[in-house]
Protein backbone atom coordinates (compact mmCIF):
# COMPACT_ATOMS: atom_id res chain seq x y z
CA UNK A 1 0.00 0.00 0.00
CA UNK A 2 1.21 3.50 -0.81
CA UNK A 3 0.24 6.43 1.37
CA UNK A 4 -0.15 9.84 -0.30
CA UNK A 5 1.78 12.74 1.17
CA UNK A 6 -1.44 14.78 1.08
CA UNK A 7 -4.62 14.07 3.04
CA UNK A 8 -8.25 14.18 1.91
CA UNK A 9 -8.83 17.29 4.05
CA UNK A 10 -5.87 19.01 2.42
CA UNK A 11 -7.03 18.03 -1.07
CA UNK A 12 -10.54 19.29 -0.44
CA UNK A 13 -9.10 22.64 0.57
CA UNK A 14 -6.70 22.74 -2.39
CA UNK A 15 -9.36 21.84 -4.96
CA UNK A 16 -11.58 24.62 -3.66
CA UNK A 17 -8.99 27.04 -5.09
CA UNK A 18 -7.35 25.05 -7.88
CA UNK A 19 -9.41 22.92 -10.28
CA UNK A 20 -8.27 19.43 -11.15
CA UNK A 21 -6.25 18.04 -12.76
CA UNK A 22 -2.97 19.30 -11.33
CA UNK A 23 0.44 17.99 -10.33
CA UNK A 24 1.23 18.49 -6.65
CA UNK A 25 4.75 18.34 -5.20
CA UNK A 26 5.93 17.80 -1.63
CA UNK A 27 8.60 20.31 -0.58
CA UNK A 28 9.37 18.54 2.70
CA UNK A 29 9.98 15.19 1.00
CA UNK A 30 12.22 16.62 -1.70
CA UNK A 31 14.36 18.57 0.73
CA UNK A 32 14.83 15.58 3.01
CA UNK A 33 15.76 13.33 0.10
CA UNK A 34 18.34 15.82 -1.18
CA UNK A 35 19.89 16.06 2.29
CA UNK A 36 19.95 12.28 2.67
CA UNK A 37 21.66 11.95 -0.72
CA UNK A 38 24.39 14.40 0.24
CA UNK A 39 24.84 12.67 3.60
CA UNK A 40 25.30 9.32 1.83
CA UNK A 41 28.25 10.71 -0.13
CA UNK A 42 29.67 13.06 2.51
CA UNK A 43 32.78 10.85 2.67
CA UNK A 44 33.72 12.21 -0.77
CA UNK A 45 34.57 15.90 -0.19
CA UNK A 46 34.02 16.96 -3.82
CA UNK A 47 30.69 15.19 -4.29
CA UNK A 48 28.15 17.14 -6.35
CA UNK A 49 24.61 16.16 -7.29
CA UNK A 50 23.51 17.60 -10.63
CA UNK A 51 19.72 17.29 -10.68
CA UNK A 52 18.49 16.14 -14.08
CA UNK A 53 16.48 19.16 -15.19
CA UNK A 54 14.53 17.10 -17.75
CA UNK A 55 12.81 15.24 -14.91
CA UNK A 56 11.04 18.25 -13.37
CA UNK A 57 11.86 21.49 -15.21
CA UNK A 58 9.99 23.82 -12.91
CA UNK A 59 11.83 26.90 -11.59
CA UNK A 60 10.44 26.52 -8.08
CA UNK A 61 11.65 22.91 -7.86
CA UNK A 62 15.05 23.77 -9.32
CA UNK A 63 15.52 26.65 -6.89
CA UNK A 64 14.45 24.45 -3.98
CA UNK A 65 17.05 21.82 -4.91
CA UNK A 66 19.67 24.51 -5.49
CA UNK A 67 19.14 25.64 -1.90
CA UNK A 68 19.97 22.07 -0.86
CA UNK A 69 23.28 22.19 -2.75
CA UNK A 70 22.27 20.56 -6.01
CA UNK A 71 23.56 21.60 -9.39
CA UNK A 72 21.70 21.28 -12.68
CA UNK A 73 22.23 18.63 -15.36
CA UNK A 74 21.08 20.09 -18.68
CA UNK A 75 20.77 18.53 -22.13
CA UNK A 76 19.36 21.28 -24.33
CA UNK A 77 19.57 24.99 -25.06
CA UNK A 78 16.40 25.84 -23.18
CA UNK A 79 17.41 23.75 -20.18
CA UNK A 80 20.64 25.73 -20.04
CA UNK A 81 18.63 28.95 -20.19
CA UNK A 82 16.35 27.68 -17.44
CA UNK A 83 19.30 26.79 -15.21
CA UNK A 84 20.80 30.24 -15.69
CA UNK A 85 17.50 31.96 -14.87
CA UNK A 86 17.25 29.86 -11.70
CA UNK A 87 20.63 31.13 -10.54
CA UNK A 88 22.90 28.19 -11.34
CA UNK A 89 26.34 29.42 -12.31
CA UNK A 90 29.49 28.02 -13.92
CA UNK A 91 30.40 24.52 -12.75
CA UNK A 92 27.06 24.22 -10.97
CA UNK A 93 25.80 23.30 -14.46
CA UNK A 94 26.66 20.04 -16.21
CA UNK A 95 25.84 19.98 -19.93
CA UNK A 96 25.31 16.38 -21.06
CA UNK A 97 23.82 16.30 -24.54
CA UNK A 98 23.86 14.21 -27.70
CA UNK A 99 23.54 15.13 -31.37
CA UNK A 100 24.41 18.59 -30.09
CA UNK A 101 23.90 21.90 -31.88
CA UNK A 102 26.74 24.43 -32.08
CA UNK A 103 24.58 27.06 -30.36
CA UNK A 104 24.09 24.71 -27.40
CA UNK A 105 27.84 24.29 -26.92
CA UNK A 106 28.23 28.05 -27.30
CA UNK A 107 25.75 28.83 -24.54
CA UNK A 108 27.20 26.13 -22.27
CA UNK A 109 30.65 27.66 -22.75
CA UNK A 110 29.33 31.17 -22.14
CA UNK A 111 27.74 30.05 -18.88
CA UNK A 112 30.93 28.29 -17.79
CA UNK A 113 29.11 24.97 -17.60
CA UNK A 114 31.02 21.70 -17.50
CA UNK A 115 30.66 20.07 -20.91
CA UNK A 116 30.21 16.30 -21.15
CA UNK A 117 31.02 15.07 -24.69
CA UNK A 118 28.89 12.25 -26.06
CA UNK A 119 30.99 11.32 -29.10
CA UNK A 120 34.56 11.31 -30.35
CA UNK A 121 33.63 13.46 -33.36
CA UNK A 122 32.37 16.14 -30.99
CA UNK A 123 35.90 16.97 -29.89
CA UNK A 124 36.58 18.81 -33.13
CA UNK A 125 32.98 20.00 -33.40
CA UNK A 126 33.18 21.55 -29.94
CA UNK A 127 36.42 23.32 -30.85
CA UNK A 128 34.87 24.62 -34.06
CA UNK A 129 31.77 25.76 -32.18
CA UNK A 130 33.40 27.68 -29.32
CA UNK A 131 36.92 28.30 -30.62
CA UNK A 132 38.77 26.38 -27.91
CA UNK A 133 38.71 23.30 -25.70
CA UNK A 134 37.71 23.91 -22.06
CA UNK A 135 40.24 23.31 -19.33
CA UNK A 136 37.88 20.80 -17.67
CA UNK A 137 36.01 18.33 -19.88
CA UNK A 138 33.98 15.14 -19.40
CA UNK A 139 33.45 12.26 -21.83
CA UNK A 140 30.63 9.75 -21.83
CA UNK A 141 31.42 6.03 -21.91
CA UNK A 142 29.29 3.23 -23.38
CA UNK A 143 30.64 -0.26 -22.64
CA UNK A 144 28.30 -1.89 -25.16
CA UNK A 145 26.77 -5.33 -24.76
CA UNK A 146 24.23 -6.18 -22.10
CA UNK A 147 24.48 -5.00 -18.52
CA UNK A 148 23.13 -7.43 -15.91
CA UNK A 149 23.17 -7.29 -12.15
CA UNK A 150 22.52 -10.00 -9.60
CA UNK A 151 19.66 -12.41 -9.10
CA UNK A 152 16.46 -11.49 -7.35
CA UNK A 153 13.39 -13.54 -6.48
CA UNK A 154 11.99 -12.88 -9.95
CA UNK A 155 15.23 -13.33 -11.87
CA UNK A 156 17.78 -10.68 -12.75
CA UNK A 157 17.63 -7.56 -10.61
CA UNK A 158 18.72 -5.34 -13.50
CA UNK A 159 19.14 -5.93 -17.20
CA UNK A 160 19.73 -3.22 -19.77
CA UNK A 161 21.37 -3.05 -23.17
CA UNK A 162 24.01 -0.29 -23.44
CA UNK A 163 24.97 -1.73 -26.82
CA UNK A 164 21.66 -0.54 -28.24
CA UNK A 165 21.86 2.92 -26.66
CA UNK A 166 22.77 5.90 -28.83
CA UNK A 167 24.83 7.48 -26.05
CA UNK A 168 28.55 7.53 -25.31
CA UNK A 169 31.86 6.32 -26.72
CA UNK A 170 33.44 2.91 -27.00
CA UNK A 171 36.47 2.11 -24.85
CA UNK A 172 39.01 2.79 -27.68
CA UNK A 173 37.17 6.00 -28.65
CA UNK A 174 37.27 7.21 -25.06
CA UNK A 175 41.04 6.81 -24.86
CA UNK A 176 41.44 8.54 -28.22
CA UNK A 177 39.19 11.39 -27.11
CA UNK A 178 41.21 11.91 -23.93
CA UNK A 179 44.49 12.04 -25.87
CA UNK A 180 43.05 14.41 -28.43
CA UNK A 181 41.50 16.69 -25.83
CA UNK A 182 44.73 16.78 -23.85
CA UNK A 183 46.66 17.72 -27.00
CA UNK A 184 44.18 20.54 -27.59
CA UNK A 185 44.62 22.02 -24.12
CA UNK A 186 42.30 20.19 -21.74
CA UNK A 187 43.87 19.76 -18.29
CA UNK A 188 41.27 18.07 -16.08
CA UNK A 189 39.10 15.14 -17.13
CA UNK A 190 35.89 13.47 -16.05
CA UNK A 191 34.23 10.19 -17.01
CA UNK A 192 30.48 9.65 -17.22
CA UNK A 193 28.33 6.60 -17.92
CA UNK A 194 24.69 5.57 -17.63
CA UNK A 195 24.14 1.82 -17.92
CA UNK A 196 20.61 1.15 -16.67
CA UNK A 197 17.42 3.04 -15.89
CA UNK A 198 15.15 2.98 -12.84
CA UNK A 199 17.02 0.26 -10.98
CA UNK A 200 15.46 -1.02 -7.77
CA UNK A 201 18.69 -2.33 -6.33
CA UNK A 202 21.19 -0.94 -3.85
CA UNK A 203 23.88 -2.76 -5.84
CA UNK A 204 23.56 -0.85 -9.13
CA UNK A 205 25.52 2.28 -8.24
CA UNK A 206 28.39 0.37 -6.57
CA UNK A 207 28.61 -1.94 -9.59
CA UNK A 208 28.67 1.00 -11.99
CA UNK A 209 31.19 2.76 -9.76
CA UNK A 210 33.50 -0.25 -9.89
CA UNK A 211 33.40 -0.25 -13.70
CA UNK A 212 34.12 3.47 -13.94
CA UNK A 213 36.79 3.49 -11.23
CA UNK A 214 38.68 0.69 -12.97
CA UNK A 215 38.30 2.50 -16.29
CA UNK A 216 39.61 5.74 -14.76
CA UNK A 217 42.69 4.01 -13.36
CA UNK A 218 43.40 2.41 -16.75
CA UNK A 219 42.91 5.63 -18.71
CA UNK A 220 45.16 7.57 -16.36
CA UNK A 221 47.92 5.02 -16.96
CA UNK A 222 47.34 4.88 -20.72
CA UNK A 223 46.91 8.56 -21.52
CA UNK A 224 48.54 10.43 -18.66
CA UNK A 225 45.39 12.51 -18.31
CA UNK A 226 44.55 14.06 -14.95
CA UNK A 227 41.20 12.43 -14.18
CA UNK A 228 39.60 14.39 -11.35
CA UNK A 229 35.90 13.59 -11.70
CA UNK A 230 33.66 10.56 -12.17
CA UNK A 231 29.96 11.05 -12.86
CA UNK A 232 27.84 8.07 -11.82
CA UNK A 233 24.88 9.60 -13.68
CA UNK A 234 21.33 8.56 -12.78
CA UNK A 235 19.60 5.20 -12.91
CA UNK A 236 18.70 4.85 -9.23
CA UNK A 237 15.01 4.10 -9.38
CA UNK A 238 11.92 4.39 -7.23
CA UNK A 239 9.33 1.77 -6.24
CA UNK A 240 6.36 2.55 -8.46
CA UNK A 241 4.59 -0.60 -7.28
CA UNK A 242 3.61 -0.87 -3.60
CA UNK A 243 5.23 -4.30 -3.23
CA UNK A 244 8.64 -2.99 -4.35
CA UNK A 245 11.24 -2.03 -1.76
CA UNK A 246 12.73 1.44 -1.99
CA UNK A 247 16.43 1.94 -2.54
CA UNK A 248 18.46 3.01 0.51
CA UNK A 249 20.74 5.87 -0.52
CA UNK A 250 22.88 5.43 2.61
CA UNK A 251 23.57 1.79 1.70
CA UNK A 252 24.27 2.84 -1.89
CA UNK A 253 26.72 5.51 -0.79
CA UNK A 254 28.54 3.05 1.47
CA UNK A 255 28.77 0.54 -1.39
CA UNK A 256 30.30 3.14 -3.69
CA UNK A 257 32.77 4.07 -0.96
CA UNK A 258 33.99 0.47 -0.72
CA UNK A 259 34.66 0.39 -4.47
CA UNK A 260 36.40 3.77 -4.23
CA UNK A 261 38.73 2.53 -1.52
CA UNK A 262 39.35 -0.80 -3.28
CA UNK A 263 40.17 0.66 -6.71
CA UNK A 264 40.88 4.39 -6.81
CA UNK A 265 42.78 4.88 -3.57
CA UNK A 266 45.43 2.23 -4.39
CA UNK A 267 45.75 3.77 -7.87
CA UNK A 268 46.70 7.10 -6.31
CA UNK A 269 43.34 8.62 -7.27
CA UNK A 270 41.81 9.15 -3.84
CA UNK A 271 41.30 12.83 -4.70
CA UNK A 272 38.71 12.10 -7.41
CA UNK A 273 35.40 13.92 -6.88
CA UNK A 274 32.17 12.05 -7.59
CA UNK A 275 29.08 13.42 -9.28
CA UNK A 276 25.56 12.12 -9.74
CA UNK A 277 22.70 13.33 -11.89
CA UNK A 278 19.67 11.90 -10.17
CA UNK A 279 16.29 12.95 -11.48
CA UNK A 280 13.68 10.29 -10.86
CA UNK A 281 15.14 9.32 -7.49
CA UNK A 282 15.25 12.93 -6.31
CA UNK A 283 11.68 13.95 -7.09
CA UNK A 284 9.42 11.17 -8.44
CA UNK A 285 7.95 9.98 -5.11
CA UNK A 286 7.33 13.59 -4.06
CA UNK A 287 4.86 14.42 -6.80
CA UNK A 288 1.38 13.18 -7.64
CA UNK A 289 -1.25 13.87 -10.28
CA UNK A 290 -4.60 14.73 -8.72
CA UNK A 291 -7.62 14.10 -10.92
CA UNK A 292 -11.38 13.87 -10.49
CA UNK A 293 -13.73 11.05 -11.51
CA UNK A 294 -16.21 12.30 -14.12
CA UNK A 295 -17.93 9.37 -15.79
CA UNK A 296 -18.51 5.63 -15.68
CA UNK A 297 -18.90 3.40 -18.70
CA UNK A 298 -20.20 -0.17 -18.67
CA UNK A 299 -19.56 -2.08 -21.90
CA UNK A 300 -17.25 -5.06 -22.33
CA UNK A 301 -15.20 -3.70 -19.48
CA UNK A 302 -15.76 -1.26 -16.65
CA UNK A 303 -14.31 2.21 -17.16
CA UNK A 304 -13.85 5.17 -14.84
CA UNK A 305 -13.23 8.38 -16.76
CA UNK A 306 -11.23 11.17 -15.14
CA UNK A 307 -10.46 14.79 -16.05
CA UNK A 308 -6.74 14.14 -16.57
CA UNK A 309 -5.38 12.37 -19.63
CA UNK A 310 -2.12 11.10 -21.10
CA UNK A 311 -1.24 14.71 -21.95
CA UNK A 312 -0.79 15.18 -18.19
CA UNK A 313 1.04 11.88 -17.58
CA UNK A 314 2.13 9.93 -20.63
CA UNK A 315 4.18 7.13 -19.01
CA UNK A 316 1.29 4.63 -18.68
CA UNK A 317 0.13 5.26 -22.25
CA UNK A 318 3.56 5.14 -23.89
CA UNK A 319 5.46 2.65 -21.72
CA UNK A 320 2.69 0.70 -20.05
CA UNK A 321 4.21 2.05 -16.85
CA UNK A 322 2.54 1.33 -13.53
CA UNK A 323 1.50 4.25 -11.32
CA UNK A 324 -0.28 3.43 -8.10
CA UNK A 325 -3.67 5.08 -7.55
CA UNK A 326 -5.20 6.04 -4.23
CA UNK A 327 -8.82 7.11 -3.97
CA UNK A 328 -8.58 10.03 -1.57
CA UNK A 329 -10.65 9.41 1.55
CA UNK A 330 -11.10 5.72 0.74
CA UNK A 331 -7.60 4.54 1.65
CA UNK A 332 -8.96 1.86 3.98
CA UNK A 333 -11.90 0.79 1.82
CA UNK A 334 -11.76 -2.66 0.19
CA UNK A 335 -10.53 -2.72 -3.40
CA UNK A 336 -13.51 -4.61 -4.79
CA UNK A 337 -14.04 -3.08 -8.25
CA UNK A 338 -11.94 -3.86 -11.34
CA UNK A 339 -11.78 -0.87 -13.67
CA UNK A 340 -9.75 0.82 -16.38
CA UNK A 341 -9.01 4.42 -15.40
CA UNK A 342 -9.11 6.48 -18.58
CA UNK A 343 -8.61 9.96 -19.91
CA UNK A 344 -10.44 11.63 -22.79
CA UNK A 345 -7.88 11.51 -25.61
CA UNK A 346 -8.96 9.94 -28.88
CA UNK A 347 -6.40 7.18 -28.33
CA UNK A 348 -7.15 3.82 -26.76
CA UNK A 349 -3.83 3.86 -24.90
CA UNK A 350 -5.02 6.84 -22.84
CA UNK A 351 -5.35 4.78 -19.67
CA UNK A 352 -3.77 5.41 -16.29
CA UNK A 353 -4.61 1.89 -15.16
CA UNK A 354 -5.90 -1.30 -16.76
CA UNK A 355 -7.86 -3.90 -14.79
CA UNK A 356 -6.97 -2.12 -11.55
CA UNK A 357 -8.72 -3.13 -8.36
CA UNK A 358 -10.01 0.01 -6.64
CA UNK A 359 -12.64 0.84 -4.03
CA UNK A 360 -16.16 1.61 -5.20
CA UNK A 361 -15.92 4.90 -7.07
CA UNK A 362 -18.35 7.80 -7.22
CA UNK A 363 -18.48 10.86 -9.42
CA UNK A 364 -16.38 13.57 -7.85
CA UNK A 365 -13.93 11.22 -6.15
CA UNK A 366 -10.38 12.54 -6.17
CA UNK A 367 -7.74 10.11 -7.39
CA UNK A 368 -4.12 10.53 -6.36
CA UNK A 369 -1.84 9.06 -9.03
CA UNK A 370 1.46 8.46 -7.28
CA UNK A 371 5.11 9.05 -8.22
CA UNK A 372 4.66 11.71 -10.91
CA UNK A 373 7.27 14.07 -9.49
CA UNK A 374 9.68 13.19 -12.30
CA UNK A 375 8.89 12.63 -15.98
CA UNK A 376 5.28 13.55 -15.28
CA UNK A 377 4.28 17.11 -16.16
CA UNK A 378 7.64 17.43 -17.92
CA UNK A 379 6.57 15.01 -20.66
CA UNK A 380 3.21 16.65 -21.29
CA UNK A 381 1.98 17.61 -24.74
CA UNK A 382 -0.97 19.19 -26.55
CA UNK A 383 -2.29 16.38 -28.72
CA UNK A 384 -6.05 16.58 -29.26
CA UNK A 385 -5.90 20.21 -28.17
CA UNK A 386 -5.41 19.18 -24.57
CA UNK A 387 -3.97 21.84 -22.30
CA UNK A 388 -1.25 21.06 -19.79
CA UNK A 389 -2.28 21.19 -16.17
CA UNK A 390 -1.10 23.40 -13.33
CA UNK A 391 1.71 22.54 -10.93
CA UNK A 392 1.36 23.20 -7.20
CA UNK A 393 3.85 22.99 -4.35
CA UNK A 394 2.80 21.78 -0.91
CA UNK A 395 5.05 23.82 1.35
CA UNK A 396 6.65 22.56 4.52
CA UNK A 397 4.27 24.72 6.57
CA UNK A 398 1.22 23.14 4.90
CA UNK A 399 0.43 26.04 2.60
CA UNK A 400 0.16 25.57 -1.16
CA UNK A 401 1.76 27.68 -3.88
CA UNK A 402 0.92 27.75 -7.56
CA UNK A 403 4.27 27.20 -9.30
CA UNK A 404 2.96 26.85 -12.86
CA UNK A 405 -0.49 27.90 -14.01
CA UNK A 406 -2.58 25.68 -16.22
CA UNK A 407 -2.39 26.40 -19.93
CA UNK A 408 -5.21 28.31 -21.60
CA UNK A 409 -6.60 28.09 -25.14
CA UNK A 410 -4.76 31.32 -25.88
CA UNK A 411 -1.49 29.61 -24.99
CA UNK A 412 -2.33 26.85 -27.44
CA UNK A 413 -3.15 29.32 -30.23
CA UNK A 414 -0.25 31.71 -29.51
CA UNK A 415 2.26 30.07 -31.87
CA UNK A 416 -0.15 29.60 -34.77
CA UNK A 417 0.17 31.89 -37.81
CA UNK A 418 -3.36 32.97 -38.68
CA UNK A 419 -3.73 33.65 -42.42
Amino acid sequence: MKTPFVTKAQLDKITASYPTPFHLYDEKGMRKNARDSYAAFSWNPGFQEYFAVKATPNPAILKLLKEEGCGADCSSLVELMLAERCGFKGPQIMFSSNNTLAEEYQLADKLGAIINLDDLTHVEFLEESIGHIPETIFCRYNPGGVFTLGEGKDGLQVMDTPGEAKYGMTRPQLAEAFRLLKAKGARYFGIHAFLASNTISNDYYPELAGILFQLAAELKAETGCDIRYINLSGGIGVPYRPEEEANDIAVIGAGVRRKFEEILVPAGMGHVALCSELGRFMTAPYGCLVTKVLHFKHIYKEYAGVDACAADLMRPAVYGAYHHITVSGKEDAPCCRKVDVTGSLCENCDKFAVDRMLPELERGDLLVIHDTGAHGHAMGYNYNGKLRSAELLLREDGSVSLIRRAETPEDYFATAIWQ
